[in-house]
């Protein structure tokens, strides 16, 4: 495949950029979910409880961000009333007749689970009864949605715990603006603070080797990126390892803007944030490498 010369440096035109470098969309039916995963995961508590995920099927997310590849397994209209909690629904009664038990719920619907085109607000409550013999919730969002609707969902769960995941990815000023996820730190920071209000827990995603930052710089920023989500009062951060596939980030590779990290570089990365210096002053989160780790070579 021939790639363009230049990655380019406003929105609009890497919107097209990434539009244009996409493979085929395979077609899903969005009463059906993509998959489930369950895992041992740490608590705030400091034991381990079974976390169930739910990869759901709805509407593709708003914004094209150039490591994003996630828009395969999401549709292009918007998401129909009732289907998020079929989905859950069917999920969860596949693992019960498994004898699968867990305690807490992810359901990623890789978008905006705050996006009303995405998760229709009339099925909150539905959602919510969904999950009802789970402690917590883990949901995702882009920085930009959070507000009203967070507290409305909130309390349709009742004393359940909500949790948000939120993409920092890194805090390198032009690379993340090079992401084309269309927000800043202070974005990031804002959102925080409001799930912090709300009394809301956050989940922290950050890339391990992301794109347009340099090779000698990565252990620096990845550990400044790491230090921004503490301040920001994550309980939980997820090391995600950056991956090709998607088109873009082949385009970026061969301009030499990204390399794919290793087995090698991406446990090095791990053990780095492992072994960092932390502030006495604040509670040191939980740390956790993304089941993609699995993927790296």
């Amino acid at each position: 495949m021939h790639y363009r010369s230049e990655y380019p440096d406003t929105p609009a035109a890497r919107d097209r950029f990434v539009i244009d470098l996409r493979g085929p969309r395979p077609a899903h039916d969005p009463w059906r979910y993509q998959s489930v995963l369950i895992e041992d995961e740490p608590t705030e508590r400091g034991d381990s409880v079974r976390v169930g995920t739910i990869f759901l099927t709805g509407r593709e997310c708003p914004w094209r961000c150039a490591m994003c590849d996630l828009w395969r397994g999401t549709t292009r209209t918007d998401t129909p009333d009732g289907a998020i909690p079929a989905q859950i629904r069917a999920a969860r009664q596949q693992w019960r007749d498994g004898g699968d038990v867990i305690s807490r719920l992810k359901l990623y619907n890789a978008s905006n689970f705050f996006d009303p085109r995405a998760v229709p607000l009339r099925d909150y409550g539905d959602i919510a009864n969904a999950a009802d013999d789970v402690e917590q919730v883990i949901v995702e969002s882009h920085p930009s949605l959070i507000g009203e609707r967070v507290d409305r969902f909130r309390q349709y769960l009742g004393e359940r715990q909500l949790e948000v995941a939120m993409g920092l990815e890194t805090v390198h000023p032009s690379a993340l603006d090079a992401l084309n996820k269309r927000m800043t730190t202070d974005d990031f920071a804002k959102a925080a603070d409001t799930l912090r209000r709300l009394g809301v827990s956050l989940r922290a995603f950050v890339l391990v080797a992301p794109p347009f930052v340099p090779q000698e710089e990565q252990d620096h920023w990845l550990l400044a990126t790491v230090a921004f989500a503490e301040r920001c009062g994550a309980s939980v951060i997820s090391l995600i390892p950056t991956r090709g596939g998607n088109g873009t980030m082949e385009a970026l590779a061969a301009q030499k803007l990204f390399v794919e990290p290793t087995r090698a570089v991406v446990e090095r990365s791990y053990a780095l944030v492992l072994n960092r210096a932390q502030s006495p002053e604040l509670r040191a989160p939980r740390i956790l490498l993304d089941p993609w780790f699995q993927h790296a070579t």
